[in-house]
C-alpha cells in the first residue's frame, strides 16, 4: 500500500507552485495599461472572482470530502492552466472576467482540500499535534514561491507583457503532475443523507452549535480581508508615488518573503504569546500599517505594507489550527471551505466600494477610510473570540 507520508513534502511543493505567480507583481498594471481597466473595474473583477469562489466554495469542499482531496487538487490544477491560458489572448474586460472565474473555481477546489489533506495525513500517523508547524511551512513555501515569481516580474513585463502569463501555464502543468502522485489517506466518510441536508448540517455546526468555531471563522475572515485589500491597491499606490517599475518585482518579493518568514515562525510566536496576545498583535499591526499607508505616502510609504504582510504570515497557521481542532474528519474540507466562503462574501460586498473610493479620492484616502472601518469592526470581533476561548487559555 502506498504510504501517505510523502504527501507532506508534496503539499509543500504544491503550495510553492500554487503561489509562484509570475503575473501577480504587475497584474494591476497589466489590467490598467494593457486591458484599460479602472480601479473600480479591477476591484469589481476581484469581486467577480470572489463570487465564483463563493458559488463553488462549499460545493468544492463537499466534493472534496466525498471523492477525495487529491481529485480536487488535480481538477484545480487543470482549471488553473486554462485560466492563465486565456490571459494570453485577453483584450477586454469580458475575457479577463472568464479567466478570473476559472481561476476562482480553481482556488475554490484548493481551498480546504490542501489543508484537510495535510491534517488527515498527519492524523493517519498520529502526528496531528504538529499540524500548525507543517501548515506554517506550507505557508512559508507558498510565499517563497510567490516571492520567486515576483522578483523578476517587472523586468519580464517590461520585456514582453505576456511572458509572465506563459510562464504561469507551465507552473500549473508541474502542479498537475504533482497532484497526480499524491496518496489519499483513509478517513471517515459521512453517511450520505442528501446534499442539501449535509450542507445545512455542516453550516449549522460551524455557525450555530459551535460558538468557538463561529467566532474563529468570523475573526479570521476579517483579519484576512485586512491583509487582502492592499494586495490590489499597493501597485497603483507605488505607481502614484513614483516608485520605478523595476522595483515592483523586488518589492512584491520582499512582501512575500515577509509572509513566508512570519508564517514559518507563527507556531513559535503563538507558543510564546498565546492566542490572546497574538490577536492583539494582529490588531496593532493592522492599525499601524493602514495609518502609515494612509498618512505617510511618498516613495517609501509602501514599507508599511510589510506590517500587514507580517500579520498575514502570523495569522494563517494559528487561526487555521484553531479551526482544524474544531472540525470533524467527515466534514473537514467543507468547514474549511465555509471559512473561505465567509472571507469571499465579505470581499464581494466591500471590494468594489473600496475600488470606487480609491478612484474618486485616491489610494491614500482609501487606506485612511479602511483604517477607520477596521478600528470599528475588529475590536468587537476580537472580544467575542476571546470570550469563546476555553477558560484559562492564554
Amino acid at each position: 500500500m502506498k504510504t501517505t507520508h510523502s504527501n507532506i513534502t508534496k503539499l509543500y511543493a504544491f503550495s510553492f507552485l500554487q503561489m509562484t505567480l509570475f503575473p501577480m507583481a504587475i497584474i494591476t498594471l497589466f489590467w490598467k495599461d494593457h486591458i484599460g481597466l479602472s480601479l473600480t473595474q479591477i476591484l469589481l473583477l476581484q469581486g467577480i472572482l470572489s463570487v465564483s469562489m463563493v458559488v463553488m466554495e462549499y460545493p468544492s469542499g463537499y466534493v472534496s470530502d466525498r471523492i477525495g482531496y487529491r481529485v480536487s487538487l488535480t481538477l484545480a490544477s487543470l482549471l488553473g492552466m486554462v485560466g492563465w491560458a486565456i490571459y494570453t489572448v485577453a483584450t477586454t474586460f469580458a475575457h479577463v472576467m472568464v479567466a478570473e472565474i476559472l481561476l476562482g473555481t480553481s482556488l475554490a477546489f484548493i481551498s480546504g482540500s490542501d489543508s484537510a489533506l495535510l491534517y488527515e495525513t498527519l492524523k493517519q500517523e498520529g502526528s496531528e499535534i504538529l499540524y500548525e508547524r507543517h501548515q506554517g511551512r506550507m505557508g512559508g513555501y507558498a510565499q517563497g514561491g510567490e516571492a520567486l515569481g515576483a522578483v523578476f516580474a517587472g523586468m519580464l513585463y517590461a520585456y514582453a507583457p505576456l511572458l509572465p502569463f506563459f510562464l504561469q501555464i507551465g507552473v500549473w502543468l508541474m502542479a498537475l503532475l504533482l497532484t497526480r502522485s499524491m496518496v489519499e489517506p483513509p478517513r471517515e466518510i459521512a453517511k450520505y443523507s442528501g446534499h442539501l441536508a449535509e450542507a445545512w448540517r455542516t453550516a449549522r455546526y460551524a455557525f450555530v452549535e459551535n460558538k468557538g468555531l463561529r467566532y474563529t471563522i468570523l475573526l479570521n475572515s476579517a483579519l484576512g480581508i485586512a491583509s487582502f485589500y492592499p494586495v490590489w491597491l499597493i501597485q497603483p499606490y507605488m505607481q502614484y508615488a513614483g516608485v520605478p517599475l523595476t522595483w515592483f518585482g523586488p518589492v512584491w518579493c520582499g512582501a512575500n518573503l515577509t509572509v513566508a518568514f512570519f508564517s514559518l515562525t507563527s507556531h513559535r510566536a503563538n507558543a510564546f504569546l498565546g492566542e490572546r496576545l497574538m490577536v492583539l498583535l494582529f490588531l496593532i499591526l493592522i492599525a499601524v500599517g493602514y495609518a502609515g499607508l494612509g498618512t505617510i505616502g511618498g516613495m517609501w510609504g509602501f514599507l508599511f505594507y510589510y506590517l500587514l504582510t507580517s500579520m498575514r504570515g502570523l495569522r494563517g497557521p494559528m487561526m487555521l489550527n484553531l479551526t482544524q481542532k474544531e472540525c470533524p474528519s467527515a466534514n473537514r474540507a467543507g468547514i474549511l471551505s465555509l471559512q473561505s466562503l465567509c472571507f469571499r462574501v465579505l470581499f464581494v460586498c466591500t471590494g468594489p466600494l473600496v475600488g470606487m473610493l480609491a478612484d474618486r479620492g485616491g489610494v491614500r484616502q482609501a487606506f485612511q477610510s479602511l483604517l477607520v472601518g477596521f478600528i470599528v469592526v475588529l475590536p468587537p470581533l476580537a472580544f467575542l473570540f476571546f470570550q469563546s476561548l476555553p477558560k484559562g487559555k492564554q
